[in-house]
Formats: structure tokens, C-alpha cells, sequence
């Protein structure tokens, strides 16, 4: 195992670090020598200077932050097309209190204070961006999946973490609000572009390729701006994954996502007249992402092979010398998906400023589409006719968090060693495509008004109309299968985890020969539901200001109808495919409607010029996870095994969680973008959704296998209470010499109803107790290096289906990042991520009776190889 740093060293490196920026505070009022400056020329015909360069991205978030009546931090790019980070949720990830979850290689959900992902709301230029996921095992929820969005697109990023009127509802974590550029912000004819080729320790090289472009004219009355990205190459993932559901099995796992990203952003911007300011925008985002897992299964569950168990009987220390044919198996399984996801976004804003006012208004749409277009299955084991699979013989120790796979003979499988030809599993073909829809229309109104201490009243209204339709098909498959040849269903070798190779799955051959398979496509009804939700808001908002106190106050009111539609389970029998078993062709809708009243209040004293003390309370919502108010769902109808019958029931008649939260904190500014700052923070969230389960229930229907009314009954509910309390610290310093640093510490106390989860364990999804980040940096006007170390304490990991909950390990990634500025028009980058290559390390937590053997008792069912990889570019700029 890697070594990591502990809380303590994370503390007492902060203390260090607080003192040096405290001896450098003598020079406040010195203001430190300016970064790497460009001349450009401004709007009214003067002469602005422009600071680009890691400093500078610095020094504009902590201005951010520092006049913001609420509780901001930022990310600004560094210039067009230059995030501190490739990755957009790594980006996020540098943020003081902000946490990233890393899916298949890239940052895909951000949690805020210790708050589930699902708490936080993200939007584009404050409004949202509909989102679907690519993956079927994943749970369907409202997070964002930021995984969609290339870092090149974003002007900016801020992260509200406490509340205002006039932030539209849904984040108790907190409200992000991604930037795009305007082309009438920008210099005429600006041009950017930039290519980049990346590699890694264990996946495949990747190219891309992003472009800008941004027009006006000389009155600089109309503009244009089109902003593009492409990225193509092969993640790979090597691990073990240990179920030990079927016969103790362990298998040495590689997933391969054959990855290619497009984004389109196209911008026109008028002002047609004196304070008139119109926009239209529109963005295009898509990710394909056709992938095989592949896993070679090991079987520890034969008689005599098992040295140790742990407290749930399973194997966690086994060992072979010679195999036995006659009791010992072997298996080969690849399954192979089409997914993809798409978001489109059609938005069209205008404003007017007069004398002591501002209207506004923005309407527009968003749209995603996503899911997996088909999956199929090829499996070979060691009783296939026409396989000769090597036996396994060797060691495999499960004592620590980690699996270790020692094998005592070759167990490489070539194509040679499977039948002359194959066919799909004919039960695992299917494709489950979603949809994600919003339509908004917002309009607010800006007074300036002189009544005391009050500066002006801000207000608006909010409409939105959102649906969200999950959908599955079954495939239908002939009679006699149709075989392919073997050897063209594979391209090449993939090494595994323990040092033996498989056959590579050719993904579209495997997809091809599964349709050609495929008589017909039928709706599986169990899959169907819909959610529509229709939101509407209205907010009064004021801002203060008396002597050294400013702020504001407000209040927001939000009402919801939501209905949720579903097939009907009533033990109907079917002709058509297993699924719709005891399904009937009749959708039934529920529907229900909730109001809450949302105040807020955000203060600021300036204790000095450079010292402000901040307070914030509010109250917030974040809206209940679709998968919860789905229909009906069953388990264990017509399947042989009479302990399984089950029925699921989601409601839309679930509240919303809401939390009352507050902050406290102190912020100290000195020198140009230097800053030391301290918080704490509380928040009591209401209205956990957990399951009522009732044993032994009639429901009117017959099952099957048992041919009794008798079923286990969950229901999803609001009950309990959870509460976060925790502690910021962040500084930024930037030295004379071009050197600077910049560190955060966040401690989040997060504790849940153990009654919302499987697992019973009082801990959020995703929450980490200590997060920490330290970067260090040079520049000067032709070279610049960062240096950054983010790092989070161990995690719970929920999701629904095959993995379940289990814990994540600590983990760190240790980044580097090279620029050279070869003129004033091109440079050269280079990007190492996780140069350490942490290991990702899952294992069972909790002992609750409904969790599966291998999701107990820190049993390492999962665990992924750390991987480096590397991104070198040339970009250019007029």
C-alpha cells in the first residue's frame, strides 16, 4: 500500500503553512510585483492591463470570493481554453470543502461539505443542464455528470456554498454555476486552439482537439463566439472484483471504454441599444462510450482449497497446488455494451439597465439522452464444448483491504484456447435508453432603492416543467442461434491483475453478431417509469449596507407537482419475454404537490480593509432522488427461490429534504490575491428518505414459485434527520520571486439516518470526513510549474444493482503540471495526473443483516490499479 498522509500531518502542515503567510504579512501593504502582463486593448479606447498566468487565476477566485455577499469560492481559468486542470471535476476538486467522485478515469460528481452528490445543483450560466448516465448499474439520481464537460469550454466556475433568494432551489450542498465566455467580453477575432496527446500507464494514448473563435463588430454592438472540443482514445481499468456470490468467485477484471467526447458552444450576443443586452446560446455536449468488462473467475468455494475465513464464512486466504478437473472450475465472461450520452441546451436571455434598475428575462430548453444502446454477453467456462481454460493454482489473499492474486502457473487464455465459434447469451441481451428534459422561463427585476440601510430590492419568478423517462427493451432472440467466428470477435490481448493476459474483446463485432441474433426488441414494463415535475418559484430579495455591515436578506417560495408513471404489477402472465412476467399492459400516475418557504440571510463586517467576518443562514431543498419515486418494482417473481418475493415501492409523494444551515467565518486579504480564511459551518437536513419494510403481506397477488400471497413489502419514506459540522481553512500566497502557494483543509462531521441505507451505516454517500489540498507554483514570463497534492479520507460508495455499498479507501493524487510561453502566441504544456498512482481500494463496511457476505466485515470485494497518465499540448492564441 502507497503511503498517505494523516488528518494530524494535514493539520500540522496547514499550522506550518499559516505561519509563514503570517510572517509575510508585514508586507500587506506592499502590493507584490504583478504576474506575467498583456496588453489589451479595452472597450472605452483605453489601456487595460491583463494579468494571465496561475497567479492570476488565483488572484481573480479570491476576488471572487472577497466580494461576494455570500459564502463563494471560484475557479478561473487561467486564459481561454486553460483551466487549472484538465478535468473539469478535478478543477472543482481544488476548492476549499468540495470533494470529487472519480468514475471510470475521469471526475464525475462533486459533493460540497460533506453532502451527498445529489445535493448539489449545478447549472450553466444559473441555469440547469439536463443530465443523463451512460452506465446501467449506476442509480439514477439529479447529479450532474460533469465527466460531459471538457475544461477548454469554461470561462469560470463558482461554487455558492450558502444560499440566496435568488438562487434557483435544490442545492443543500450548495449551487454551482459553470461560466461560458461572451463574445462581447472579448477582443474581435479572437482566435484559440490547441491539440493535445495523452497516454497512460495503463490505458491507451488519446487525442484532442479544442478551438475558439469570437467575432464583433467595430461599433461592438454584435458578436459571435464558437467554441469547440473533440477527444478520442481507449480508458482502460485493471482490478479484482470479488463478489463471492457464485461458488466463492474472484476475478481479475479489465474494463476497456473506447471514449470519444464532441462539444459545441456557439454564442451571439446584441446590444442593440443603450443598456439593452441580448444573448442566444446554445451548447452541444456528447460522449460515446462503448466498452467489455472482461473477468476471468476463480472459484474458492471448493472443498479443501479455503485456509481462512473471516465472520461471514467467506474465503479471505486461499491456496491450490494442483487443480482437479472433476471439482474445480474456471470462467471467461465478457460483456459488451453500446452507451452513450448526449445534453443539448437552448438558451435565450435579455436584459436592460436604466436609471436605478435592471430587468432581465431567460427562457430556454435542455435535453439529454443517454443510457445503453444494447449489451450483450460471450462467456466460456471450463465445461464449454470446444474450451481447454487453464485451471487456476496458486494463492489469493483477502485479508487486508486489498486482494492479492498469486498465481503458480500460466493462466493466459488466447483466442485459442475458446470454441472455433460462439454465440451471445441469449438472457443478458437488452438496452435501456433515458431521457432528461427541462423547459425554464425566469424573469427578474433589480431596484435601487434609499430606505436606510437598504441599497436595493432584487425579485423574480422561476417556471420550469422537467421530465425524466427511464426505458428498457428486451431482445428476442431466433430459435437457432447464429454463430460467428471466435477469433473475430477479439482483437489482441489484455493483461489482467495478477500478470496473465485474456483475449480483447472487438466490441462492435460483439455487437454486430448480437443483433444479427435479435429477432425483435420488446418493452420490458418493469423497466418503464416516468417522473414530471412542474416547479415554479418567487423570491423578494433586499440588500444592505450600513457603515461597516453589508449583505442581503430574502426569502423564496417554491411549490412542486410532481407525478410518477409505471406499469401496473398485478400477476398478470405474459407471452412475451421473462421480464414482463405478472406485469400488465395498463400505466397507472401518481401525483402529489409540496410548497416550502426558503429564507436566507448572508452578512458581512468589515472589521478592517483587508479582515471581513461573514455569516450566512438559510434554508434550502434539494428534491428527492428519482430512483425513489419511481412505481412499482419487484423482485423475485416466478424465480425458484421463495425467500426473494419482494415488492419495492417509490412514491412521488416524497418531501424534499431540507436543511437550516449556517456559517461563520473570517477572512483576512492582504497584499494583491494573498489570503488567509477560516470557517465553520452547520447544517441539520430533515427528511431522509428511508425504507419501511413489512414481512409476510398479502397484496393480491400469487407468486409462482411459492404459490402463496405472501411478500416482503419496502417502502421508500420520509423519516429522520442527518447533520453536517465542520471547519475550513484556506490560504493563498503568492511570494516576490514568482514562486506561491495556495492550501485548503476542510473537516466535515457527516452523519446520516443508518435507516436510509442497506449498508445501516449513519454515514452520507460520498462524504469524506477530511478532504485537503496543497499546490505550489513558479512562474515568470516564459516558464511556469504547479505542483498539487489533493487528497480525501475514506468514503462510502451506494449504488443499486450488482456492486452495491461499500467503503472507499483514503486516496491522493499527486499532479504536475509544465508550461513553456515559446512567443506571445504559442506554448507548450505538460500534464502528469496522479504521478504516485494511487490505488483505488473498496471494501465492505457495516455488518447489517440485509448487506450480501462480500459487502461486510472489510472484505475487499473491489479494488482498481492506480494509473499515471501524461498529456502533452500545443496551443495557440491571436
Amino acid at each position: 500500500m502507497k503511503s498517505k498522509p494523516t488528518p494530524i500531518a494535514s493539520a500540522v502542515a496547514l499550522v506550518l503553512m499559516g505561519a509563514t503567510l503570517a510572517a509575510q504579512a508585514q508586507q500587506a501593504e506592499t502590493p507584490a510585483p504583478a504576474a506575467p502582463a498583456a496588453a489589451e486593448p479595452a472597450d472605452q479606447g483605453a489601456t487595460k492591463i491583463v494579468v494571465t498566468g496561475i497567479r492570476a487565476s488565483l488572484e481573480t477566485a479570491v476576488n471572487v470570493k472577497k466580494n461576494a455577499n455570500a459564502v463563494v469560492d471560484a475557479v478561473s481559468a487561467e486564459d481561454v481554453g486553460k483551466l487549472p486542470d484538465s478535468d473539469v471535476g478535478e478543477s472543482l476538486g481544488r476548492i476549499p470543502g468540495v470533494s470529487v467522485g472519480r468514475d471510470f478515469g475521469q471526475g464525475a460528481s462533486v459533493s460540497i461539505r460533506g453532502t451527498d452528490p445529489q445535493m448539489t445543483y449545478t447549472t450553466l450560466n444559473g441555469q440547469t443542464v439536463a443530465s443523463t448516465g451512460w452506465y446501467d448499474q449506476k442509480a439514477i439520481d439529479r447529479s450532474f455528470n460533469y465527466s460531459l464537460l471538457p475544461a477548454e469550454l469554461i470561462g469560470g466556475m463558482e461554487v455558492y456554498k450558502s444560499s440566496q433568494a435568488d438562487l434557483t432551489e435544490g442545492g443543500i450542498g450548495g449551487t454551482v454555476i459553470v461560466k461560458t465566455r461572451k463574445p462581447l467580453d472579448m477582443e474581435a477575432n479572437a482566435v484559440f486552439g490547441s491539440i493535445h496527446y495523452g497516454d497512460g500507464s495503463i490505458s491507451e494514448p488519446s487525442l484532442d482537439v479544442s478551438g475558439l473563435y469570437s467575432w464583433k463588430n467595430e461599433a461592438r454592438t454584435f458578436g459571435v463566439l464558437i467554441a469547440g472540443a473533440w477527444e478520442k482514445g481507449d480508458y482502460i481499468r485493471r482490478g479484482v472484483e470479488a463478489d463471492m456470490r457464485w461458488s466463492g468467485d474472484v476475478a481479475p477484471t479489465t474494463f476497456v471504454q473506447e471514449r470519444e467526447r464532441q462539444a459545441l458552444n456557439v454564442t451571439l450576443q446584441a446590444r442593440p441599444a443603450q443598456g439593452f443586452d441580448v444573448g442566444l446560446n446554445y451548447l452541444h455536449l456528447n460522449l460515446d462510450a462503448n466498452n467489455s468488462n472482461t473477468s476471468h473467475y476463480i472459484f474458492t468455494g471448493n472443498s479443501g482449497t479455503c485456509q481462512q475465513t473471516n465472520e461471514s464464512g467467506l474465503c479471505v486466504l486461499h491456496s491450490r497446488d494442483v487443480a482437479t478437473p472433476a471439482t474445480d472450475n474456471v470462467f471467461l465472461q465478457n460483456w459488451v455494451r453500446s452507451a452513450s450520452m448526449s445534453s443539448d441546451s437552448v438558451v435565450l436571455d435579455g436584459s436592460y439597465r436604466g436609471d436605478g434598475f435592471r430587468v432581465s428575462a431567460v427562457g430556454g430548453s435542455t435535453k439529454a439522452e443517454g443510457g445503453t444502446d444494447q449489451t450483450a454477453n460471450f462467456a466460456y467456462g471450463s465445461w464449454t464444448a470446444g474450451a481447454s481454460l487453464p485451471y487456476w493454482t496458486g494463492t489469493i489473499d483477502a485479508r487486508g483491504h486489498q486482494i492479492k492474486v498469486n498465481p503458480s502457473s500460466d493462466q493466459t487464455i488466447g483466442v485459442g484456447d475458446l470454441p472455433a465459434t460462439s454465440s451471445p447469451e441469449t438472457w443478458a441481451s437488452g438496452r435501456g435508453p433515458n431521457s432528461d428534459k427541462e423547459d425554464f422561463f425566469q424573469a427578474d427585476g433589480e431596484f435601487d432603492v434609499n430606505w436606510g440601510p437598504l441599497t436595493s430590492f432584487k425579485t423574480g419568478a422561476r417556471a420550469t416543467k422537467h421530465t425524466f423517462t427511464r426505458t428498457g427493451e428486451r431482445g428476442v432472440h431466433a430459435a437457432t442461434a447464429i454463430p460467428g467466428d471466435t477469433p473475430d470477435l477479439y482483437s489482441g490481448s489484455l493483461d489482467v491483475v495478477g500478470g496473465w493476459s485474456v483475449p480483447r474483446p472487438n466490441i462492435d463485432a460483439m455487437l454486430s453478431l448480437a443483433s444479427a441474433n435479435i429477432t425483435d426488441w420488446v418493452e420490458d414494463r418493469s423497466a418503464y417509469a416516468q417522473l414530471q415535475e412542474k416547479n415554479s418559484a418567487i423570491y423578494g430579495m433586499f440588500d444592505f449596507e450600513k457603515d461597516a455591515l453589508h449583505g442581503n436578506f430574502g426569502l423564496r417560495y417554491v411549490r412542486t407537482k410532481v407525478s410518477a408513471t409505471g406499469y401496473v404489477f398485478d400477476g398478470t402472465p405474459t407471452t412475451d419475454i421473462g421480464q414482463n412476467n405478472g406485469w400488465s399492459t395498463d400505466k397507472t400516475t401518481q401525483s402529489a404537490t409540496y410548497s416550502e418557504l426558503l429564507p436566507s440571510l448572508n452578512a458581512v463586517y468589515d472589521l478592517s480593509r483587508s479582515t471581513k467576518l461573514r455569516f450566512a443562514a438559510a434554508q434550502a431543498i434539494t428534491r428527492p432522488n428519482f430512483n425513489d419515486m419511481f412505481l412499482t418494482s419487484v423482485v423475485g417473481f416466478d424465480d425458484t427461490n421463495a425467500s426473494n418475493d419482494a415488492f419495492n415501492y417509490g412514491t412521488p409523494g416524497l418531501k424534499p429534504q431540507k436543511s437550516t444551515q449556517f456559517d461563520l467565518g473570517v477572512e483576512y486579504y492582504y497584499g494583491r490575491g494573498n489570503l488567509l480564511a477560516a470557517s465553520i459551518f452547520h447544517k441539520r437536513i430533515d427528511n431522509f428518505v428511508t425504507t419501511q419494510t413489512s414481512l409476510n403481506q398479502k397484496v393480491g397477488v400469487i407468486s409462482p414459485d411459492t404459490g402463496v400471497d405472501s411478500w416482503t413489502i419496502n417502502r421508500y419514506i420520509n423519516a429522520g434527520g442527518g447533520r453536517i459540522t465542520g471547519l475550513e481553512l484556506q490560504g493563498n500566497h503568492a511570494f516576490g520571486n514568482g514562486f506561491g502557494m495556495a492550501l485548503n483543509y476542510t473537516y466535515a462531521d457527516a452523519k446520516a439516518p443508518s435507516s436510509s441505507y442497506q449498508d445501516e451505516l449513519n454515514l452520507f454517500t460520498l462524504s469524506s470526513r477530511h478532504t485537503a489540498n496543497l499546490v505550489g507554483y513558479f512562474e515568470n514570463e516564459s516558464y511556469s510549474a504547479r505542483l498539487a497534492y489533493s487528497w480525501r479520507s475514506k468514503y462510502m460508495v451506494r449504488e443499486t444493482g450488482w456492486y452495491g455499498n461499500r467503503m472507499h479507501d483514503a486516496i491522493g493524487s499527486l499532479d504536475l503540471s509544465l508550461g513553456w510561453n515559446i512567443n506571445q502566441n504559442l506554448r507548450l504544456s505538460l500534464e502528469a495526473i496522479n504521478l504516485t498512482a494511487e490505488d483505488d481500494v473498496q471494501y465492505g463496511a457495516g455488518n447489517a443483516a440485509a448487506q450480501r457476505a462480500s459487502l461486510k466485515n472489510g472484505f475487499p470485494a473491489w479494488s482498481f490499479e492506480g494509473e499515471t497518465t501524461y498529456r502533452v499540448g500545443l496551443s495557440v492564441k491571436f
